[in-house]
């Protein structure tokens, strides 16, 4: 993982996992890496359990803001 302020780490909550029932979960939260090109084809792109990153629709999520010390947390847990 390139090195940079953990604090600039983004998470977002999948609100809808229909059509993915395998990839992603309902209501949980996922890391979320930069993706420029994604966000202008309306997708974002996660980290899941395995360790990979997917791009999924952007409309399946919703970006949410956690405290600092739990986003240190989330990151060492979901390196890719």
């Amino acid at each position: 993982m390139p090195e940079h302020n953990r604090l600039d780490e983004q998470f977002a909550i999948c609100t809808d996992a229909t059509d993915f029932p395998v990839a992603l979960e309902a209501w949980k939260i996922y890391r979320v890496l930069p993706d420029a090109d994604a966000e202008r084809h309306g997708q974002i792109r996660v980290v899941d359990e395995s360790g990979e990153d997917y791009l999924f629709p952007c409309s399946r999520f919703r970006l949410i803001d956690l405290p600092d010390d739990l986003k240190a947390r989330f990151v060492k847990q979901t390196q890719i």
